[in-house]
């Protein structure tokens, strides 16, 4: 049976040179990087140089490079040390970010009685920056979470215009960018945010490893506590080949942009043309048909389908061996509906399955024909 990777929003195939680098690791570099000896030393040199490649790739300070287990712990660690140990007492956001956002905001809620706004959203999805810098001059102690990049429907956020909003109105301002980490060139000497998330996973790299940037002098604490690592900011032994694997997964990603981006983007595009020709009544959700307010990376639609055969579409493109989602990959298994769709989209439309089709490097044109007519066989 063909087999077609369509679900890279999810995670990405790791490439064969961070497989090799990390493995090259493993078998050298054991020691633990908090032992004094000269093979710890070994080990905590790679785990610095790391974090220094890192850094410059954002224009920032290897200092500001906090290492984690990924996007979720990331955003984690700046939600709750702001409002626990900043004195911040309302939230910002949107109810389209990351369950990892809003699942934290609606617990700190509970357990410290923050206040939390939500900021509007127009019919696409986009933020309604008039009606932030209404809610930023509200007199409290503020953070600001949205995502750069939305993990369901694609939309781009301006980055740099929310952060000098925040600055403006002294609030802070936290940024979910693992859907664009390793995809954008983020300078965070231009874009003055406070805080950022990344995981390793979705740029190639593996799974399990994520960063998160702080400003300098942000005040925030740990929130695993145990020993000294990662400055007392987050307690636990490194995975040093995780790391390494990141960094150079990382390097790699930036390192052929250049070429690996426009060959994406036209991936995206055919499968848009070819979409519209075999099924003109299709509908892009959010911003993803429009090259200049979405990634380059997904869409998401919704297609004209029955509704008796709706429910059984992802399994059905299953068995055809196209591995896609119904939204974030982390609600695919779950029966409710995405909550990034629920807030955009009419009752009509929802009742039609919408799909997340997400592509990457090591897509073809000839996946992307494969696709088309498979769907064409429910249409």
């Amino acid at each position: 049976m063909k087999t077609v990777y369509f679900d890279n929003a999810a995670t990405t195939q790791i490439r064969e040179m961070v497989i090799d680098r990390m493995s090259d690791v493993m078998k050298s570099n054991y020691g633990n990087a908090s032992s004094t000896h000269a093979i710890g030393r070994q080990s905590k040199s790679l785990i610095e140089t790391s974090r220094k490649r890192i850094a410059a790739h954002f224009n920032v300070s290897a200092a500001e490079i906090v290492f984690t287990s990924g996007g979720t712990e990331a955003d984690n660690l700046v939600l709750r040390s702001a409002v626990k140990d900043l004195g911040v007492t309302e939230i910002i956001s949107t109810k389209i970010e990351h369950h990892a956002i809003l699942h934290t905001i609606d617990q700190l809620e509970k357990d410290y009685k923050i206040k939390v706004s939500y900021v509007n959203l127009n019919a696409k999805g986009d933020v309604d920056l008039d009606h932030l810098e209404m809610l930023l001059k509200s007199d409290t102690k503020k953070l600001v979470t949205l995502m750069h990049i939305n993990n369901e429907i694609g939309n781009k956020l301006e980055l740099k215009a929310v952060a000098n909003l925040c600055k403006a109105h002294d609030a802070l301002f936290h940024s979910d960018t693992v859907q664009s980490v390793g995809h954008y060139q983020l300078d965070l000497q231009e874009i003055p945010l406070d805080y950022l998330a990344a995981s390793a996973h979705k740029f190639h790299g593996p799974k399990g490893v994520g960063f998160v940037f702080l400003r300098k002098n942000s005040g925030l604490r740990a929130s695993i506590f145990g020993g000294e690592q990662e400055r007392g900011l987050r307690a636990g032994t490194e995975s040093i080949h995780n790391i390494v694997g990141m960094d150079e997964a990382l390097h790699l990603s930036y390192e052929n942009l250049d070429t690996e981006k426009p060959y994406i983007q036209s991936l995206k595009s055919y499968f848009i043309e070819q979409l519209k020709t075999a099924c003109p009544s299709a509908v892009f959700n959010g911003q993803c048909e429009d090259p200049e307010k979405s990634t380059y990376t997904l869409v998401n639609v919704c297609l004209p389908i029955a509704s008796d055969q709706a429910g059984l579409l992802q399994f059905q493109l299953d068995l055809k061996g196209i591995a896609c989602s119904k939204g974030s990959a982390c609600q695919s298994g779950s029966s409710q509906s995405s909550h990034v769709l629920s807030a955009i989209l009419d009752d009509h439309h929802l009742k039609k399955p919408s799909v997340r089709f997400s592509f990457s490097k090591y897509n073809t044109k000839e996946e992307v024909d494969y696709l088309i007519e498979v769907l064409k066989g429910f249409m």
